[in-house]
């Protein structure tokens, strides 16, 4: 089992709950993104792969190599909608998991609101990510990865 992180847009408190992770459950844990992303000594179950800028590199270097059994964590609909068929368990930052039954509509949903956004509609935004998203990622996270352990 390996922890898959896409890491472009993901919130530091994010990354730190994922590499804390890494470290207490001696998990691989992949941080992937399409700039320079610096891993702290001392972790030796943490790397990261920069990939080629452009649009959905990460995401693409991220479903080719993410397996059944693997967790991963974006924010990226598409992305996860590439990894659920394949059994990967993935939560997004906020710690909402994207699961076979609702998938399809999450994608459904974003494909309208980019097609609204694309017309010149304000479709608003996220609140900023504050203390009670980072407890909600975590306790996500917790979960998923005790699922997939006991699946291994």
């Amino acid at each position: 089992m390996k922890l898959w992180l896409d890491a472009d847009a993901a919130p530091r408190d994010v990354k730190d709950v994922c590499i804390r992770a890494s470290d207490r459950l001696k998990l691989d844990t992949i941080l992937v993104a399409n700039q320079w992303m610096p891993v702290p000594p001392g972790y030796p179950h943490l790397s990261a792969v920069r990939v080629s800028g452009g649009p959905d590199v990460a995401d693409g270097y991220i479903a080719d190599h993410a397996v059944a059994g693997d967790v991963a964590v974006t924010a990226d609909i598409p992305l996860a909608a590439r990894l659920v068929p394949n059994g990967v368990i993935v939560i997004d930052p906020r710690g909402d998991e994207y699961t076979p039954e609702v998938i399809g509509e999450r994608l459904s949903v974003r494909n309208f609101m980019d097609e609204l956004r694309g017309s010149g509609v304000d479709t608003g935004g996220h609140k900023p990510f504050g203390p009670q998203d980072k407890q909600r990622f975590a306790n996500a996270l917790d979960r998923a990865l005790t699922r997939a352990k006991r699946a291994g």
